[in-house]
């Protein structure tokens, strides 16, 4: 358990202070959870809503939780009244979902859009021309209960450095585009989620401000 804490510390003083730490607790036990918990880590992230609501229900109060896997629509109404970010927006069906019970709620949801920007095809995730249709269209300009702030990726699993650095490279050019074209004024669009626990150095070296590591602080699962 001490060795959780360790790896946090290791990891903390590889990321820049404006970079996030997303300690991602998926198929971990609350006590791991915990462990990391008491020693000040606030901002946790799961991809399965069946493991998210009870750890939700069963730990502090006052922890952040994110959404980083792929989220089904008919899941959102279980999540919609705590979580902090939904990262893994890859439709405007799953937005128009997450306003609607995020209204129910009387809350306005942090969300990322999902940029596919790996080779592999299992990835999910959207296009420039995608996420600009979202925001050109009334459907999105209609909405009361969500904030998107950013764009997150997932690089290709692969030993190829310059593979996964041009991904990253390709995430940041859409986020840049993206910022120029519709949040030229609006600093709350800022965030760019790419980075796990093989590749986060390349995510921040190429502008990542959010990174979302598991193995690397927990161990292998």
């Amino acid at each position: 358990m001490l060795q959780v804490n360790e790896n946090r510390q290791k990891i903390i003083k590889t990321i820049p202070p404006h970079v996030e730490l997303v300690a991602v607790s998926k198929n971990k036990t609350d006590d791991d959870i915990l462990e990391l918990y008491k020693h000040g880590h606030r901002v946790f992230g799961e991809s399965k809503v069946q493991e998210l609501v009870p750890k939700y229900e069963n730990l502090p109060g006052d922890i952040k939780w994110h959404m980083v896997g792929h989220l089904q629509r008919n899941k959102v109404k279980y999540i919609a009244p705590f979580i902090d970010m939904i990262e893994s927006v890859d439709s405007l069906k799953l937005l128009k979902e997450i306003d609607k019970e995020a209204g129910k709620n009387n809350r306005t949801i942090k969300c990322l859009f999902q940029i596919h920007i790996a080779e592999e095809e299992s990835k999910f995730g959207m296009s420039f021309d995608d996420v600009c249709q979202i925001f050109d269209g009334d459907d999105y300009k209609n909405m009361n209960n969500v904030s998107v702030v950013g764009l997150m990726g997932m690089a290709t699993f692969t030993d190829d450095e310059n593979q996964v650095r041009k991904e990253f490279k390709t995430l940041k050019s859409i986020f840049d585009k993206l910022k120029e074209k519709y949040f030229k004024s609006d600093d709350d669009f800022s965030e760019i989620s790419m980075g796990m626990s093989n590749d986060y150095i390349i995510g921040i070296e190429e502008g990542s401000t959010m990174v979302r590591i598991g193995t690397a602080l927990f161990g292998e699962r």
